[in-house]
């Protein structure tokens, strides 16, 4: 399951990144990496952005960013 698939409200563990390169790098300093917690704030009405709390300061990553991201 991705991030992207996630309803609002939910917490969810990061399990592995995929993609490659400077996207995978750009995410990961970000604050996403293996192990951390994810909370969905919001999802925009067609989806694109996502807004998410991670390691305590808000984010919003495009859907092709967060079809990236597998979470449980």
């Amino acid at each position: 399951m991705t991030l992207k698939e996630i309803a609002c409200g939910q917490t969810v563990k990061v399990t592995k990144l995929s993609g490659g390169g400077p996207v995978k790098r750009r995410i990961m300093d970000m604050g996403i990496t293996k192990g951390v917690d994810v909370y969905v704030r919001k999802v925009a009405p067609l989806g694109d952005p996502v807004e998410v709390t991670v390691r305590g300061y808000e984010l919003s990553l495009r859907k092709a960013d967060a079809e990236m991201i597998e979470v449980e």
